[in-house]
């Protein structure tokens, strides 16, 4: 937590308080049947399980290194192909933090590392048409999640024109 002091557009001096941290990265991990792997998780300030996507901070990482690090310790999927969907600045108010979405492809057996935080953490896997409607549905609601799956869908080659 941050807090600057800064001259509003009026010209008077303020105070603007902020969160400092990482990027972040989500991940629609999406076979070759057009399945998508989501992961349903505690949030201690929401207080509820969550449905999302993979995902997390970069610390640091670079966010398409980063994104291969959350798929894997996560799901234990790793992907050979990782390509960027967007990126969104879901708090622009509170942090500058951005996140990064990813469409993973290609996906391969890795090793499961999740943290202890995520230890009641799940799997499961949907068509992405069930995802985007879980979405509209008010069941996936993670920033990042919702725009990821949006554009990934808007995006498949299957995609017949104009829907």
């Amino acid at each position: 937590m941050r807090r600057d002091t800064v001259r509003r557009p009026d010209g008077t001096a303020g105070v603007y308080e902020h969160v400092t941290v990482f990027d972040g990265v989500r991940v629609v991990a999406l076979d070759t049947d057009g399945q998508v792997l989501l992961v349903e998780d505690d949030f201690y300030l929401q207080r509820r399980r969550m449905v999302h996507l993979p995902g997390g901070g970069t610390d640091g990482q670079d966010p398409h290194r980063a994104a291969l690090r959350e798929l894997e310790e996560e799901t234990g999927l790793t992907a050979a192909r990782l390509d960027t969907l967007g990126v969104i600045d879901p708090l622009p108010g509170v942090t500058s933090a951005r996140t990064h979405l990813m469409l993973a492809t290609d996906l391969r057996p890795g090793t499961m590392r999740r943290d202890g935080a995520e230890i009641g953490m799940t799997v499961q896997w949907r068509p992405l048409p069930e995802a985007v409607a879980a979405v509209r549905t008010g069941e996936i609601t993670e920033a990042g999640s919702v725009t990821a799956l949006l554009l990934a869908f808007q995006t498949r080659d299957d995609r017949p024109s104009g829907g």
